[in-house]
């Protein structure tokens, strides 16, 4: 039997006699499309036939070279050990891995162009044996055209899911297309075990800080929404996530006088947009400093750590451990819970 999923909810996966079924339910927000991909062991290929609209895509494992459009997807590859597959990106800037980088400097991952408009002439030279698409929605004809090429397009929607165990079990979506879901999942193993011995160890906390989230774009302050994966982290973190109680999966965009209003004593501040020190947030809009945490120095935020060229580490590699991502937050929140741990992702401004 093949990996039951525990915690996504955008993925399935089916063992057939001779061939794994993927399919992809939540490829992009509010989806009614699904798709079905027939993922067959390349010596059984030739001998098998389906019916001609069973599936979306049919493709030979294990796969030897692939296409891959969002950083979200190098991290399980990585950890699969099967980045040498990786052959092309779309604008390759925002990846950060130091592995996958070297592939870009030495030539071997070609730069695609952007990803919205994601350069067909490339792909179709690179001929890849399959191409992870990401999309917001169904108009695609960057997709259309490699699909009519013969190159199969398999959705990705890891980014839609909103639990931290959920995204982390996407590489179990990755998995089958390398022949490798034992490998996924005994690395998935690993990281919810440690994910949940974290959150028992934050439940012994004696106490439970208050916490803001966001900052201003514009004139508008995005907080993290009641039900997304940011929420779910304060929570399981033992904290008391003021905007805990709303129902959004998003951000909320609200006034600076509301925010103020709500979490001007809140104890810490996370994620204050793309600041990343004091001066700069102060310099951005001096209400900054009639925050609590302004004043006590306990501001945090997830864009500190940048690869290279300037991509943000979190966004590509915080997804596939969010156990690490939790014990961030608890090592802030609650020093004496671990005072040992080296925060990885989560870090004070300067």
């Amino acid at each position: 039997m093949g990996s039951a999923i525990k915690y996504a909810s955008g993925f399935i996966i089916e063992k057939k006699q001779d061939y794994t079924v993927l399919e992809v339910t939540s490829p992009w927000p509010g989806a009614e499309t699904h798709f079905k991909y027939a993922l067959v062991p390349k010596e059984k290929l030739a001998s098998m036939t389906f019916p001609k609209d069973a599936y979306d895509a049919i493709v030979g494992t294990p796969v030897e070279n692939i296409v891959l459009t969002s950083t979200t997807h190098i991290a399980p590859l990585e950890a699969l050990g099967e980045l040498k597959t990786l052959v092309g990106f779309p604008d390759t800037d925002y990846i950060s891995s130091s592995a996958a980088r070297k592939l870009v400097d030495e030539g071997q991952i070609k730069d695609l162009g952007m990803n919205e408009a994601i350069n067909t002439e490339m792909v179709l030279l690179l001929h890849p044996d399959l191409i992870i698409g990401f999309s917001i929605n169904e108009d695609n004809n960057s997709y259309d055209i490699i699909k009519r090429a013969g190159i199969p397009v398999i959705y990705n929607g890891d980014w839609v899911e909103q639990t931290p165990l959920g995204k982390a079990e996407w590489i179990k979506f990755f998995a089958p297309f390398f022949q490798k879901e034992v490998v996924a999942d005994s690395i998935f193993k690993e990281i919810e075990t440690s994910y949940l011995e974290a959150v028992k160890l934050a439940k012994t906390a004696k106490n439970k800080p208050s916490v803001l989230t966001g900052g201003l774009y514009k004139d508008v302050w995005y907080v993290a929404g009641g039900k997304s994966w940011m929420a779910q982290f304060l929570e399981d973190a033992n904290s008391d996530y003021l905007w805990a109680d709303t129902s959004e999966t998003g951000s909320i965009g609200l006034s600076l006088e509301s925010v103020l209003e709500k979490a001007q004593n809140a104890d810490f501040w996370f994620n204050p947009s793309a600041e990343t020190s004091y001066t700069n947030l102060e310099n951005a809009n001096p209400h900054h400093r009639k925050f609590a945490a302004f004043t006590n120095k306990k501001i945090y935020s997830n864009a500190m750590e940048k690869g290279a060229k300037g991509g943000l580490i979190f966004y590509e590699q915080a997804p596939q451990r969010p156990d690490i991502v939790l014990k961030d937050f608890i090592a802030i929140l609650h020093p004496e819970l671990l005072p040992d741990h080296e925060l990885r992702f989560i870090k004070p401004l300067e």
